[in-house]
């Protein structure tokens, strides 16, 4: 039998055994692994066998379920298992999962509303450095108070499990939106930013950048209401001496991350947070990220060293005025970029009402003030690089044809004295 190789999985977990069969034999069925048919033979095996096997053993050796398969169910059972032990709430059911927490679902019994609580692991709960940061996400919400960011709750422990709770997003990540659709819209990329900007302008304001703006850490409530999420990154703009715990690491998400944040620079300001939401704005209104590669670290080396290509060249849709935001948020110097939430959201605000925006400025293009110098003997006038019709002719395009004279007068006298 399968379970033979490893007994710990199904003999030694038969401490639980009567809880979590009923469980699993409900889940397979529910997810079409077996049917109830097959599901009442089983336990019928079971139940004319002398030793001590389970459900999940015969379901294994039946081959219904895959060893990891039967794991990861194992997890959540447990994990779900320590929420209902919550006191005060009542846990419905589990939301999701990731490398530091599970997150559920529960009723606040004496409110009698949707909470969202984040139960850290067991093996995290005993581990100081996973027990503080998660601690420290816990509080920084606490200290937010916007309509445009998850609202905290709580943050407790229960018998050495530590959780989180949080307002509860009823709806979908601006992921799921690009999933859906493949690219968004101009203006609904732009009210999306624009609510973004909103939540990071109060972060800043309050002295704590978040690290890790992107997609999946936006929610999309069913009105559309943007929802900034996940502080476990977040840290305080003072906070020196975390600055230098964390020097020379790079903590973020390598498709969103800051080239100043791949550095591991512990100068991390606002800037941080705007490149991260301009590169989810390029993947919103592009359809793929702004940079991929074979690994994270070829990744973040193109963030630090690759020029951006144009979002219009992916979408010739986009306006002028929103390319030459989105590529300022975008700038690999921290200082080349704006410097704050305040200054994005108002150039947002202005191509959202179809005017220019008042700090992204278009790149000059030095082929555009170029001049065709004629050869000698040429009699063919000097001719100006044509430009499209109407176009103006700005100061410093004046003054470059005026130097251009005045080289061209230099080159003739020397032509004609030959």
């Amino acid at each position: 039998m399968p379970s033979q190789s490893n007994p710990e999985v199904s003999r030694s977990g038969s401490s639980s055994t009567g809880g979590f069969d009923t469980m699993l034999g409900r889940h397979v069925v529910k997810i079409g692994l077996v049917t109830e048919d097959e599901l009442e033979q089983c336990r019928s095996l079971i139940d004319e066998a002398s030793n001590d096997d389970t459900l999940a053993d015969l379901l294994l050796e039946q081959n219904f379920l895959t060893q990891r398969q039967l794991d990861r169910i194992r997890r959540d059972f447990e994990a779900s298992r320590s929420g209902k032990s919550i006191p005060g709430y009542q846990i419905l059911k589990k939301l999701g999962s990731g490398a530091m927490a599970t997150v559920f679902l529960a009723k606040q019994k004496s409110l009698q509303r949707l909470v969202a609580i984040k139960l850290l692991p067991k093996r995290f709960s005993e581990d100081p450095n996973y027990v503080s940061r998660f601690l420290s996400e816990g509080q920084a919400a606490a200290k937010l108070n916007h309509p445009n960011i998850v609202q905290a709750y709580d943050v407790n422990n229960h018998n050495g499990r530590h959780y989180f709770v949080m307002e509860y997003v009823e709806g979908n990540t601006v992921y799921d939106r690009i999933q859906e659709v493949k690219r968004l819209d101009e203006q609904e990329a732009i009210d999306i930013l624009i609510q973004s900007s909103k939540a990071l302008q109060h972060a800043h304001n309050q002295g704590f950048i978040h690290r890790d703006i992107k997609p999946k850490n936006l929610m999309l409530t069913e009105k559309g209401q943007v929802k900034v999420a996940d502080l476990g990154l977040a840290r305080g703009l003072d906070d020196a001496e975390a600055a230098k715990k964390e020097a020379g690491r790079a903590y973020g998400t390598p498709y969103y991350i800051s080239p100043e944040q791949i550095r591991g620079r512990i100068d991390i300001g606002p800037s941080a947070d705007i490149y991260g939401l301009g590169a989810t704005a390029y993947h919103m209104v592009t359809g793929h990220v702004p940079f991929t590669g074979k690994n994270p670290n070829e990744v973040m080396q193109r963030h630090l060293r690759t020029p951006l290509t144009p979002p219009d060249q992916a979408n010739p849709n986009l306006s002028a005025g929103f390319c030459q935001v989105l590529e300022m948020m975008m700038e690999k110097d921290a200082t080349d970029r704006y410097q704050s939430a305040g200054d994005l959201l108002e150039d947002l605000e202005l191509i959202a009402q179809g005017h220019p925006p008042h700090f992204a400025r278009p790149k000059l293009d030095l082929a555009d003030l170029a001049v065709q110098i004629p050869a000698p003997g040429d009699d063919a006038p000097l001719r100006q690089k044509s430009k499209p019709a109407g176009a103006g002719v700005s100061p410093l395009a004046i003054g470059s044809m005026v130097l251009n004279g005045l080289l061209l007068i230099v080159l003739l006298a020397v032509i004609l004295t030959r």
